[in-house]
């Protein structure tokens, strides 16, 4: 078998095995992409018409009347 054809053997079997898991790059990515989204819910709950809204669904769940 040819070098050449050995290269390309090796290129398909590394292709078509599984990956075992995430590698650093990876998780630093997923990381930082999880941070931005915490960040952007974070200001929108804290946001003031969220806020009005959470406030005066409590309020009217705790004046019910049984």
């Amino acid at each position: 078998m040819g070098v050449g054809m050995k290269a390309w053997m090796r290129c398909v079997a590394r292709r078509v095995r599984g990956d075992a898991g995430m590698t650093t790059s990876e998780y630093a990515v997923g990381t930082i992409a999880a941070c931005g989204f915490a960040a952007v819910l974070y200001k929108v709950v804290t946001s003031e018409a969220v806020s009005s809204a959470l406030q005066s669904l409590v309020e009217r769940a705790l004046n019910v009347q049984f």
